[in-house]
């Protein structure tokens, strides 16, 4: 599904260019449930904006289901993030003031699903995502963070993404309400999807099936996880 073929990304600052991304390379398969581990300053931020398709590297290829993204404009990005990735990030970007079943039907309203579909599809994603229908008119801003995070990404499964992307999920959460989370994206992948876990901690990155670290811009370990 993934195939990351010596990509290089650099930014220039002025004359001075840094080089982020240094010649990596690696493949996911389609069902793969895979953490992508560094320090701050590793690399995994830039690897994640590839992957997500919000940005595009300096050199080297990236296919996503065969597709070549690696020099797209930015326009045929976004239609391919609306189409197959679904993100989940540390802070929830949740409106407040919204009910928690409006803030994961606002994807299909900008999809132009129609309204009986849009309810129907949007509460599924929040019970698949362990947010029982009592919940479901509450205020967003009334809830929990572990519950908050899961609404997040009810709204990432809203449109039935190829993949779900999730960066740093547990950082704003305790260790308690981070397990239950991480279980949440557990049984996602028991359920057959795609998920790639970014994070710098080695407690969240066993959760997964296969480990890829990344330091200095380089992959140094990719392994399978053995504690599962």
């Amino acid at each position: 599904m993934i195939e990351i073929r010596d990509i290089i990304k650099e930014y220039t600052n002025g004359k001075e260019k840094t080089r982020v991304l240094k010649e990596v390379s690696f493949q996911i398969q389609k069902g793969e449930f895979v953490a992508i581990m560094g320090p701050s300053g590793s690399g995994k931020s830039t690897l994640m904006h590839i992957i997500g398709a919000l940005d595009t590297p300096t050199s080297g290829t990236y296919l996503l289901d065969g597709q070549d993204l690696s020099e797209l404009p930015a326009d045929d990005l976004a239609r391919i993030r609306k189409a197959k990735i679904g993100f989940v990030f540390q802070a929830f970007h949740l409106l407040p003031r919204a009910t928690v079943l409006r803030n994961v039907i606002l994807p299909l309203i900008y999809a132009k699903v129609g309204s009986e579909e849009r309810a129907k599809r949007a509460k599924q994603a929040l019970l698949d995502a362990g947010l029982d229908e009592t919940h479901h008119l509450h205020l967003s801003n009334q809830l929990s963070g572990g519950q908050m995070q899961r609404v997040a990404i009810a709204r990432a499964l809203v449109n039935d993404p190829a993949i779900i992307l999730a960066d740093e999920p547990t950082g704003n959460l305790d260790s308690k309400t981070g397990d239950l989370v991480l279980e949440t994206f557990k049984k996602l992948h028991d359920q057959g999807r795609t998920v790639v876990l970014i994070t710098h901690e080695p407690y969240v990155a066993e959760h997964a099936e296969r480990i890829i670290v990344i330091r200095d811009g380089m992959i140094v370990e990719d392994r399978k996880n053995t504690k599962l």
